[in-house]
């Protein structure tokens, strides 16, 4: 497989834990510089941050010694609730930004990061990229802010492509996966518990929070993990790897929280998807894709193509 930097275009998602934590005399911390090093050696050309905590201090110096670590151009998302505000980075070789939308916080706890770009080599067609970070602490917030995400990817039935993800907060679908499903019987944080199930009234207990994933897939959209573990020719071994839980024995394990969604069309670019490690950096694990940078700007260019083929078949 040729995926060398020119040939490919990579995406790469992480919830870096509190941006690598507060300053140190002025200066961000020795983590924080090691998890650039590490997002510097994938060389993505998107990267949907969660967790950007200190990057709006001191005239955002946070955010931009990141764009000059990475050689990529930054962006936030509106502070929400909490102090950990979603961010998004763009390499302006790979795509021409467009716009940078907006979100208030009435919909979102965290609000996305939303920007439009478009492929360089296939200039006429919008790609909805969006980073987000869903609630925490409430599955029906998670379902609103996963309907929020739905009416943005709506874009697709009019020409525009999609490549959204981030921290879910909550579990794939369990047909297919290889990290096992949280025995919630098990769990003795009775809060995490709480936040990520529903109540079955038939049988009286809980079960995982997978309505993101639900309804995503359900509207045409595809996980490039599940894509890469079940269609691709050569071997995906870390594609469906645990990203969380790791240091949290008491909320039931590893599991596979953070995830990016593609447009049904774009999927057949995937060449590849790693979880990557990154322990003793952060309490999430980044998740990367790598697209054929050819077959992307194929698919971008039918457009007419792709608003008449029925997305549900795809992936």
């Amino acid at each position: 497989m040729d995926s060398t930097e020119h040939d490919v275009i990579r995406v790469l998602t992480w919830n870096l834990e509190r941006d690598g934590g507060p300053d140190t005399a002025g200066q961000a911390p020795q983590r924080w510089h090691e998890a650039h090093e590490l997002i510097g050696s994938r060389r993505p050309d998107l990267l949907l941050r969660q967790e950007m905590t200190h990057s709006r201090d001191n005239h955002h110096q946070r955010l931009h010694g990141a764009e000059r670590a990475l050689g990529m151009r930054g962006f936030l998302g509106t502070a929400g609730l909490g102090r950990h505000p979603t961010g998004l980075f763009v390499r302006e070789q790979a795509f021409q930004v467009r716009q940078h939308v907006i979100h208030q916080v009435h919909s979102w706890r965290t609000p996305p990061t939303h920007v439009v770009l478009r492929l360089r080599d296939a200039p006429g067609v919008d790609i909805i990229a969006i980073s987000w970070h869903l609630a925490f602490n409430s599955p029906r917030g998670r379902e609103r802010e996963a309907d929020e995400i739905l009416g943005m990817a709506n874009k697709t039935n009019r020409g525009a492509a999609f490549i959204g993800g981030g921290d879910c907060n909550e579990y794939p679908n369990q047909q297919g996966e290889t990290v096992p499903p949280v025995d919630w019987d098990t769990v003795t944080d009775q809060l995490h518990l709480t936040y990520r199930t529903n109540l079955d009234p038939a049988t009286g207990r809980r079960t995982s929070s997978t309505y993101l994933d639900d309804v995503l897939t359900a509207g045409g959209l595809c996980d490039p993990a599940r894509h890469a573990a079940r269609n691709l020719p050569q071997p995906q071994p870390r594609a469906l790897d645990a990203t969380a839980g790791h240091e949290e024995p008491g909320h039931g394990g590893p599991c596979r929280i953070d995830r990016i969604y593609l447009d049904p069309w774009l999927i057949d670019a995937v060449l590849e998807v790693t979880v990557l490690n990154a322990d003793g950096l952060s309490d999430r694990q980044p998740v990367e894709v790598v697209l054929s940078r050819r077959r992307m700007a194929e698919s971008l260019r039918q457009t007419t193509l792709r608003v008449s083929m029925n997305a549900s078949s795809r992936c």
